[in-house]
């Protein structure tokens, strides 16, 4: 499968766009469970989220988006403080802060979404997320980079 998303998306350019664990897959490598090989596209790590006086782990619900980048196409009609559903107990760390598309805050910054050339990743469930949601998958489908 690696060798036919590698000509797909890094060869032919194809749009790619990975959802909660696929954003996490993209990263160099996780820690979960041990230390695994990701696909390295976007280089960062996947941490577990630190556990914090009353924050639960899993990090489930309605987190706000903050967009990093605004103007970017996938972020086309998500206003301030648009809240997208998740559900994870780990978080991709890009090694580039310029990958960032979307942060939320739990208890600090966690990466809410990514983006690099025609790469894109969402750490929260579009599906779950509503009006939120299917605006980016919207923005997706329509997206050229």
């Amino acid at each position: 499968l690696e060798e036919a998303l590698v000509r797909w998306v890094l060869e032919d350019g194809r749009p790619f766009l990975g959802i909660c664990v696929g954003m996490q897959l993209l990263a160099t490598e996780g820690h979960e469970h041990g230390v695994h090989r990701g696909l390295d596209w976007i280089p960062g790590t996947v941490q577990e989220i630190p556990v914090r006086p009353g924050l639960k782990v899993p990090h489930m619900g309605w987190n706000a988006l903050e967009a990093l980048r605004p103007g970017h196409p996938l972020l086309a009609g998500i206003g301030p403080g648009a809240h997208a559903y998740f559900v994870h107990s780990y978080q991709l760390r890009p090694s580039d802060s310029a990958d960032l598309l979307a942060i939320t805050d739990y208890g600090g910054p966690l990466a809410a979404a990514v983006v690099r050339n025609n790469l894109a990743g969402v750490q929260f469930h579009p599906e779950k997320s509503q009006a939120v949601g299917l605006a980016i998958l919207g923005n997706f489908l329509r997206w050229r980079p």
